[in-house]
């Protein structure tokens, strides 16, 4: 069953047994690490840099940003958690994925390369097209 909603707890190292809709933090490691959302049982790894995933905390809730695209699950799921509420996505189409990639190994080797063009992965591409981009990837599904 798709969560709706997540719990985070922040950890040194993260646990072997996951709970289920839990969000797992390690500043040490600079990771956060869930169980998919979908229910399929995926591992999600999302490394916290630059050029990857930020993660915020407010005190009271989490938000990772960029959004969540398990592209190598069978489950094929796309979701962001923003404020501890996961909202799912559309689903991508292997060119869109593929694109994207691409994009974000460019605002990497940008980033590397002393440019520092890139913010969190596919965001870095964000600021070329804000409203398009934001429009096709973070659709919420219809209910």
């Amino acid at each position: 069953m798709r969560a709706t909603r997540v719990k985070y707890r922040f950890v040194d190292v993260v646990p072997d047994d996951l709970e289920p809709e839990t969000v797992y933090a390690s500043m040490d490691y600079a990771t956060v690490i869930h169980d998919c959302l979908c229910g399929c049982g995926g591992r999600v790894v999302t490394p916290l840099a630059p050029t990857e995933w930020r993660m915020t905390f407010d005190g009271e809730s989490v938000t990772l940003a960029p959004s969540v695209g398990n592209w190598s699950f069978a489950c094929q799921s796309h979701y962001i958690i923003r404020e501890n509420e996961v909202i799912w996505l559309r689903p991508m189409s292997r060119a869109s994925v593929e694109a994207g990639r691409e994009r974000d190994r460019r605002d990497k080797q940008a980033y590397y390369a002393g440019g520092h063009a890139a913010r969190g992965g596919a965001c870095g591409s964000l600021q070329r097209s804000p409203v398009g981009w934001w429009r096709r990837l973070f659709r919420p599904l219809s209910r």
